[in-house]
């Protein structure tokens, strides 16, 4: 096998390693990986805008210290993308709006300046569904993205493309968001690892929302529901890009200090769990809830304490909607103006039909029931500190579908997501693995949940899971 062929998979800090040792240079890595992007992505459409020029330019530098031996840092030459709304100074972020279409930001939003600090070399840009709103992949600028492991189905969304980036072996190391779900399900659908931070640890800046100033701080519906977090195929690689991509930042006001994650430290025999596989809503698939149990026995056999438990989250999926629709839409109908019908006819359905705005005391019991299930949760929490469960009711769907079809009986879309949802309104870490496939080839993933600021016990759990049951899988491309 051809030695890129190795290179287009292997995990970040390997790539790393080989960089440092210099068996291979930047620039080498970075033309063999615009090489794999030229031949894949007609097929995949994940990657929708590069920036080959600079990107040469970066590596070039790179190799400069490289050769050196000085000023070394972190992601020292190492290609990767980043997802379309997140914004890269002086290339262009459209959140896959007309309105948008030619948006070139000035500065990179705080994820991305520490990403590149720590001398990451930025590729391109991937796909995302229209102002990330959704669980397919489709936007009017760019279209869709299909899934490596089947073109007819999603890779997820919102950030679709960067998963399916990563899947295909297009990229190093990647960076999403997730306001319900939107790095996990991808990683689900896709086969690939993510992790959406506990709220208030990375800085969320940054990323557009249509039409609004991204380093303006957003309505709290958004912003405290919403994260940036790292993707990769590796679990070590999450950790290894949240610990770079952690702590506070003037545009992010409410983004706070946090401790260095260091999964290898922790005793696994130390750790109990709750496993549940139904409970919050629509059912889940037959073949994810066995992947879940085989998780569960996965950990067992890795020592960790694991037992069937419910946790309280039966009305989490209904107080992320009452929170995230508490104005009724009002402030981005009024942005958009008469811009509305350049969006796509499912994303008008979802977010421009009118609705009535809660007053200031209604939001205000909604957001203190919110609290409430924070706070029961947190007490369950205490006996298990991490929560094993489905990170969305099926696997991939197809290309235009409202609705999903579990196990013979037809779910309305949005209803299939309440796995993903409850976290979001809960605000805790969360990072999904692969847990093997569906009798039909596609990925199934398994959801580890953990304490607010408890990434390094999701991320150890995570890492035993992926050594128990394999991990990545290069999709048949």
């Amino acid at each position: 096998m051809p030695l890129s062929d190795e290179l287009y998979f292997a995990p970040a800090y390997k790539l790393l390693s080989m960089l440092t040792a210099r068996e291979i240079s930047s620039t080498e890595l970075t033309r063999i990986f615009y090489d794999r992007i030229h031949k894949v992505n007609p097929r995949l459409n994940a990657v929708v805008t590069l920036c080959e020029e600079r990107a040469l330019k970066e590596a070039a530098e790179s190799d400069r210290r490289l050769s050196a031996k000085r000023g070394i840092r972190p992601l020292e030459g190492l290609p990767i993308t980043i997802k379309e709304c997140i914004c890269t100074a002086g290339v262009r972020s459209t959140d896959g709006m007309k309105i948008l279409e030619h948006n070139v930001p000035e500065r990179d939003a705080p994820t991305v300046a520490r990403y590149r600090q720590a001398g990451a070399v930025m590729i391109g840009k991937t796909n995302i569904p229209e102002m990330a709103m959704d669980y397919d992949c489709e936007n009017p600028v760019f279209g869709a993205t299909s899934n490596p492991w089947n073109p007819g189905r999603v890779p997820g969304g919102s950030s679709g493309g960067e998963a399916a980036a990563l899947a295909a072996g297009l990229c190093g190391l990647g960076l999403g968001s997730d306001y319900g779900g939107s790095i996990r399900v991808p990683a689900h659908f896709s086969g690939v690892v993510g992790l959406k931070p506990t709220w208030g640890t990375i800085p969320g800046s940054g990323h557009l929302f249509g039409p609004f100033d991204p380093f303006i701080p957003g309505p709290p519906p958004i912003v405290s529901m919403a994260t940036i977090g790292p993707m990769a195929r590796y679990v070590d690689d999450l950790t290894l890009a949240y610990n770079i991509l952690r702590g506070p930042e003037p545009s992010s006001p409410y983004t706070v200090p946090s401790n260095e994650a260091r999964p290898e430290t922790l005793d696994l025999n130390k750790v109990r769990c709750a496993l549940f596989t139904d409970g919050g809503g629509v059912p889940v698939s037959g073949e994810i809830r066995a992947a879940i149990e085989q998780a569960g026995k996965a950990l067992q056999k890795a020592g960790v304490e694991v037992e069937e438990a419910m946790p309280p989250i039966q009305r989490a999926a209904e107080l992320w909607w009452l929170y995230a629709t508490a104005d009724g839409g009002q402030p981005l109908n009024e942005a958009m103006a008469d811009k509305v019908n350049l969006s796509r006819p499912r994303l008008r359905q979802f977010l421009f039909q009118p609705q009535p705005s809660k007053s200031a005391a209604e939001f205000f019991g909604i957001a203190i029931q919110r609290d409430m299930f924070r706070i029961e949760l947190a007490n369950f929490m205490e006996r298990y500190p991490i929560i094993i469960c489905a990170p969305f009711c099926v696997t991939a769907f197809e290309h235009g579908a409202l609705e999903v079809d579990i196990d013979g009986s037809k779910c309305p879309l949005f209803e299939a997501n309440w796995p993903a949802l409850w976290v979001n309104c809960a605000a805790l870490p969360a990072a999904v693995v692969s847990a093997g496939r569906a009798t039909d080839g596609l990925p199934i993933g398994v959801q580890v949940v953990g304490r607010a600021f408890g990434e390094e016990t999701v991320l150890a759990i995570a890492k035993a899971l992926e050594q128990e049951l394999g991990g990545f899988q290069r999709p048949p491309l």
